[in-house]
């Protein structure tokens, strides 16, 4: 009996780990237009507006502008915030390529770090965004505005995505 238990928890952890990783869907430029693109742009609206006004439906009848209400003011910065802390799994995923074929260059250090910086500007805008503190906010799109620069430089030209 007893070495049936062992077989069957042997198995548990084998079988456990036999998980298969995530597979990339879109490249890196559609991840960036998916996720990061109209995220950030909602975090560098609180430069020029109000926060408290931010997800106000327009009036229309599509089916965007009916559901662009539900989620308001504050809470819009807190879910930009909360994209870009979560997209680093999704832009260091081994087998991701870029626009032009090319893989990502997840395993250069350079990269490595402004995509951790990507995650830790979410994670502070996120804290300044739940105080409501729309100043801390702003000098964080600064910030972020930085990291995404640093790595388009290097990385991102319109002839040639990706390079490395």
């Amino acid at each position: 009996m007893r070495v049936v238990g062992i077989l069957l928890t042997l198995l548990f952890v084998v079988g456990g780990g036999a998980a298969t990783a995530q597979e990339p869907v879109g490249n890196l430029a559609q991840v960036m237009r998916a996720i990061l693109f109209p995220n950030s742009n909602l975090l560098y609206d609180v430069q020029s507006g109000d926060p408290e006004e931010m997800g106000k439906s327009d009036g229309g009848t599509s089916v965007t502008s009916t559901f662009s209400g539900i989620y308001k003011g504050w809470m819009v910065v807190d879910q930009a915030a909360i994209a870009l802390a979560e997209v680093e799994p999704l832009i260091t995923l081994e087998g991701r390529l870029c626009e032009n074929g090319k893989p990502v260059p997840t395993a250069r250090d350079d990269y490595k770090k402004w995509a951790a910086q990507l995650t830790q500007v979410g994670k502070d805008v996120l804290a300044a965004s739940e105080k409501k503190d729309r100043d801390a906010v702003i000098e964080l799109t600064n910030q972020l505005a930085g990291v995404c620069e640093d790595c388009h430089i290097k990385y991102r030209r319109y002839e040639d995505r990706c390079r490395q």
